[in-house]
């Protein structure tokens, strides 16, 4: 049994118009409640268990959206800024009435996984530095990565504000070659989230990141077929296999 909320509330937060509107649709006998017309808009109803209608179409409730977007460079992770689109601008207003904010942060010339959702319990899980989700990005760094530089993740570096970080797991795809101006292809799965960490953790072994792309967060994986500025629901699996990561 859910929580009863006024029928106005739950049809405006369902994207069927503002209060204003919903009133007004329920004052011209538009919206049933158990199959009866209702005349008061302040009705308190169980939104999981009263069947609501609006003209011939059912209602069909959910609390929370979860969507899976593919980032792309030159947009920010937050829900508005004056000067910049950010990721919430990207989305329809399907998912915009839901007020869905971005689970962490990635910098504006990052690309790749980003969650969008308006469940706070979720994303604080996936945030916590108690529960240590790691997250899995793909880098192109300049000059050559290799051996010397898996054995310094792995044992934790030292960013430039004396902060160390915790051990990392890098893995080369590709050497790169400073002298014939060939990138290193890497990925790095980090256990934290510092502010700019992987540019930051190779910076501090004397190399640059010059492209960089979240694939993973916890067992969620950027779905391959979702091209930049692209994105979708989580499926039931996904969703549930994310709340079993932090559940732990």
């Amino acid at each position: 049994m859910g929580k009863k909320q006024r029928v106005d509330k739950i049809l405006s937060n369902m994207g069927f118009g503002s209060r204003s509107e919903i009133r007004r649709l329920v004052k011209q006998g538009a919206v049933k409640v158990g199959g009866a017309t209702i005349k008061d808009f302040g009705l308190q109803v169980d939104p999981e268990l009263d069947v609501i209608e609006v003209g011939e179409e059912r209602v069909v409730f959910r609390e929370f959206v979860y969507v899976m977007l593919n980032k792309p460079q030159g947009v920010i992770s937050a829900t508005e800024d004056s000067r910049d689109r950010t990721v919430v601008d990207l989305l329809s207003d399907e998912y915009r009435h839901f007020d869905a904010f971005p689970v962490g942060r990635l910098d504006k010339d990052t690309e790749g996984l980003l969650l969008l959702t308006n469940d706070g319990k979720l994303a604080h899980n996936l945030l916590s530095p108690r529960k240590h989700v790691p997250k899995t990005y793909y880098a192109e760094v300049e000059g050559r990565v290799g051996e010397e530089d898996k054995d310094a993740f792995r044992r934790g570096v030292t960013l430039d504000d004396g902060y160390v970080t915790m051990p990392a797991e890098l893995l080369v795809l590709r050497e790169g070659s400073p002298e014939a101006g060939v990138v290193s292809k890497i990925e790095l799965t980090i256990m934290e989230g510092k502010f700019h960490q992987v540019k930051r953790m190779f910076q501090a072994v004397g190399k640059k990141v010059v492209y960089l792309k979240r694939i993973a967060m916890g067992s969620l994986l950027l779905d391959e077929h979702l091209a930049a500025g692209q994105y979708r629901e989580l499926t039931v699996e996904e969703l549930e296999q994310l709340r079993g990561h932090t559940d732990q």
